[in-house]
């Protein structure tokens, strides 16, 4: 059995059928789930972009982490049964090990990405001016750093400057 859904076994379930989100882009929430069994599709701007089916796999940790809303929205594709942690941050300080694998589920994550997307970059490298502007674009993609502060505020998001 998976370590993390070992360490939250205690959580209560959560039973999906088919069709029903666990989480909707751009909602705000402080849970996290654990999958447990079943299948979850994610989807970013109306884009299916994931399937998760691994036992032990996180839903919500980078919105908790990031203290943002979702980042995508994921929905049961098959009745599904996961471990709910309602606060979802107590639930991460209440054993080292449970933010420990989440960083590894994490890490692995950004590592098939940044994988992926250095195989893009070397495809496109050789390719006519306008398609090897998608390999530069993608290598800044892969090396995208969090900037030291964010421009806006919660009453303007979005500033003209």
């Amino acid at each position: 059995m998976d370590p993390l859904l070992i360490l939250a076994a205690a959580l209560p379930e959560c039973r999906l059928s088919a069709g029903e989100a666990v989480v909707r882009e751009g909602e705000s929430g402080s849970g996290l789930w654990i999958l447990s069994s079943g299948a979850l599709k994610v989807v970013k701007a109306g884009t299916e972009i994931n399937t998760i089916t691994r036992p032990g796999a996180a839903v919500g940790e980078i919105s908790l982490l990031l203290d943002a809303p979702y980042s995508a929205t994921v929905v049961a594709s098959e009745p599904t049964v996961l471990r709910y942690a309602a606060d979802g941050r107590a639930f991460l300080a209440s054993d080292p090990r449970i933010t420990q694998l989440i960083a590894v589920g994490l890490a692995e994550r950004l590592h098939f990405v940044t994988t992926y997307l250095a195989d893009l970059v070397r495809q496109y490298r050789d390719a006519s001016p306008g398609l090897a502007m998608v390999g530069e674009v993608l290598g800044q993609l892969a090396h995208h750093q969090r900037p030291a502060a964010w421009p806006g505020s919660v009453r303007e998001p979005d500033p003209d400057y």
